[in-house]
């Protein structure tokens, strides 16, 4: 009545262990040059909001100066 269950051995888990590692593995190799595509572009728009708003300011506090001869 009692089936025997097959032993696991250190090889079963070695194998299962390294196919998991090698599925994870190939999916962040795709992964890392859309990931650092994204940053580049993130970066960039985050300095050319910077400087939007730096020029911005710059004119609020520039004062007009008039020389009159």
């Amino acid at each position: 009545m009692t089936e025997q269950q097959p032993k696991i051995t250190r090889d079963d888990l070695e194998q299962k262990f390294k196919s998991l590692q090698d599925d994870i593995q190939g999916v962040t190799d795709r992964n890392k040059t859309s990931i650092a595509t994204y940053a580049a572009i993130a970066g960039g728009v985050v300095v050319i909001i910077a400087y939007a708003l730096g020029r911005r300011s710059g004119r609020k506090r520039r004062s007009v100066l008039e020389i009159r001869q």
